[in-house]
């Protein structure tokens, strides 16, 4: 399989590095302004010869080039793979796809907690759900100055709503579109950036679940915690320490862990799901349905 990696930034540096690692990966080309040593580079997408020989495309650049590039892709190649880093968009757009497949970066989605998890939850019916990220910005990128970064920078797609959309994402994935939002987006920290530093919602899915969200750049103790209500269990997964908690009302507790799990662990797994089987892997459709959820948001907050 030969691979075109568009952008190589820290993301795309990481998708290099899990792909070169299958065996079924034969090569991979990159789009980049950076000169890669022993590496075929192109500067543009539209100077790409021969495109159509790319069996796989990983869009990994900033998110609001993430459209012209999908578009570009859509035209110009048939029948093949295309993943795209989340965020899809940096807003709501109009895109078809008809010529291609295109499956989105959701990566939490393939945390071994979060599987088994989504299995309990399949006979079980839920009432509450309170998803909460948090992490300081500064801290996120230790080589680089988070004023530089795009992250940083409302124009280039930055901003919390969309770099921590893994919670709007897994959110739907396990209870359904969110369709009545009420939320809150705003800069209110002093990080000199332009782009929002909290987004907090409440909300309600098409299948009468209450869910709450909140993510931030700002808290100086990092934490990615979901906490589920059902009728018969009290569930709390801490995706930072691994951990997975199931309580009944008897007060009974199962405790399940995943030790020294590896970040790129689960990135081999959505690509190979992406090759094999394509069973969790976010949808465009799906990462469409989490556009209208963001593009809500940022509609209440203008």
């Amino acid at each position: 399989m030969k691979v075109l990696l568009i952008g190589f930034g820290s993301i795309g540096k990481r998708h290099y590095g899990v792909l070169s690692s299958l065996s079924k990966i034969e090569s991979i080309d990159l789009v980049t302004k950076q000169n890669i040593e022993d590496k075929k580079c192109y500067k543009t997408l539209e100077e790409v010869i021969d495109i159509s020989k790319y069996n796989y495309f990983v869009i990994a650049s900033e998110t609001n080039k993430h459209y012209t590039q999908l578009k570009y892709l859509e035209n110009n190649v048939k029948n093949k793979l295309i993943f795209c880093e989340k965020p899809l968009f940096q807003s709501k757009q109009n895109l078809e796809i008809k010529n291609n497949k295109v499956f989105i970066g959701y990566v939490l989605r393939f945390h071994p907690l979060l599987e088994k998890l989504k299995i309990f939850l399949i006979e079980e019916d839920i009432i509450l759900v309170n998803a909460k990220c948090g992490q300081y910005l500064p801290t996120w990128r230790l080589d680089t100055d988070y004023k530089n970064c795009y992250s940083a920078k409302k124009k280039e797609g930055g901003g919390v709503l969309l770099d921590l959309s893994h919670e709007i994402d897994y959110v739907q994935w396990l209870c359904g579109n969110i369709d009545e939002i009420k939320s809150y987006q705003r800069k209110i920290s002093d990080l000199e950036i332009d782009s929002d530093d909290l987004t907090m919602l409440i909300g309600k899915t098409n299948k009468n679940i209450i869910v709450n969200i909140s993510i931030d750049y700002i808290s100086k103790s990092s934490h990615r915690r979901l906490h589920i209500e059902t009728l018969e269990n009290t569930y709390e997964l801490d995706f930072i320490s691994n951990r997975l908690t199931k309580k009944d009302k008897k007060g009974l507790e199962e405790i399940y862990s995943f030790s020294n799990l590896e970040r790129n662990y689960i990135f081999e797994k959505m690509h190979l799901d992406i090759f094999e089987k394509q069973k969790n892997i976010c949808t465009f459709n799906e990462a469409l349905e989490v556009m209208d959820t963001i593009s809500t948001i940022q509609e209440q907050n203008r």
